[in-house]
């Protein structure tokens, strides 16, 4: 038969005192008697008492938890940095909480409360589709509660926020069909309130400039992440008079319906339009074609996104929110090369 565990209740009881002074004494509290705390601690030895370290924590408001909330953890990036937030969370000493929006503002706002009533210590958040206003986010660092932005980022500068340079990274994309001989190239961004849809626009429209190329305009189509509005804007794309030879996407998931429509038009990749991507999915390698795609270091933003956690947690003073980006590589295939 299981032994029930020993509580304070149950050593309060043998000793006849109360509950709060078991607790008190335990706790080493300086207005406990000498000759009751050696009594309690002594019975607590006996009994083998082990404390609740879960309502310890909560008594300290420490539960040694965080909460994670991402758009769509279907997308392999967000999937793959959970499971290396989740590594370092743990070899920290800490356990998650995840939660993920499907691309809502308002699932991310319910969320956030969720997890506060959860009692995390701190929240790691990427912000959804939907996301055009932050003033949730902006309670959240009045309050003092200890948050990171990571990925898909806001404009607040109160907020720590680890990311990588999608101006530069496009820029690099851009450049890369560029020096592939394509001269009209189309973007399939995100949505417009999306800062890194932003950002990525904004390099791939300073490449295109800086080499004198067509772009921007109605080169540029916005996507919502659903295949099938992907596939509508690909085909708007590829039916203007003068169609795109290359085509930069935000995302590999958007990339592979894109793939899909062109090829439907007869296109023959990369010959008549080349592609570069963002994400460099495991699945892009073995794409037929394979996939050019921006590979983004995964592993050290989670690192960065735990050490900028743990330091607004733990520091007993006030923490200066800090920004963190990181430089990106393009692993170039068969998408993409058109020279010889």
């Amino acid at each position: 038969m299981k032994n029930t565990p020993v509580t304070i209740k149950d050593i309060a009881r043998k000793l006849n005192i109360s509950i709060s002074t078991v607790s008190r004494a335990l706790r080493d509290m300086p207005e406990i008697h000498p000759d009751t705390r050696k009594a309690v601690i002594r019975l607590a030895e006996e009994l083998d008492y082990q404390p609740n370290q879960l309502a310890k924590n909560l008594v300290k408001s420490r539960t040694k938890t965080i909460g994670i909330i991402f758009p769509n953890l279907s997308y392999h990036y967000f999937s793959a940095m959970l499971n290396s937030l989740e590594e370092a969370f743990m070899q920290a000493g800490y356990s998650v909480l995840v939660a993920q929006t499907n691309e809502s503002y308002v699932r991310e706002t319910i969320s956030i409360q969720n997890l506060l009533r959860s009692q995390v210590e701190g929240l790691v958040l990427s912000l959804s589709r939907d996301t055009s206003t932050f003033d949730h986010v902006e309670r959240l660092v009045k309050k003092g509660i200890p948050i990171v932005l990571v990925d898909r980022t806001a404009d607040i500068t109160s907020v720590s926020k680890v990311m990588v340079d999608n101006r530069a990274a496009a820029f690099k994309a851009t450049e890369h069909l560029i020096e592939q001989g394509c001269r009209r190239i189309g973007f399939l961004a995100g949505p417009p309130q999306l800062s890194l849809s932003s950002q990525r626009i904004e390099g791939y429209l300073a490449a295109a400039a800086q080499h004198n190329v067509t772009a921007g305009g109605q080169y540029v189509r916005h996507c919502d992440y659903t295949n099938e509005n992907t596939i509508l804007q690909t085909l708007a794309l590829m039916s203007l008079p003068n169609p795109p030879d290359g085509v930069v996407t935000i995302s590999d998931r958007i990339a592979y319906p894109a793939l899909y429509a062109m090829q439907q038009k007869g296109l023959v990749i990369p010959k008549d339009i080349a592609i570069v991507s963002f994400n460099n999915e495991p699945v892009s390698a073995f794409f037929s074609p394979t996939l050019s795609s921006i590979n983004q270091p995964i592993t050290e933003m989670a690192a960065e996104t735990v050490r900028l956690l743990l330091r607004q947690i733990e520091s007993k003073d006030e923490v200066n929110s800090e920004t963190i980006v990181f430089d990106t590589q393009l692993i170039i295939r068969t998408s993409s090369v058109r020279s010889s």
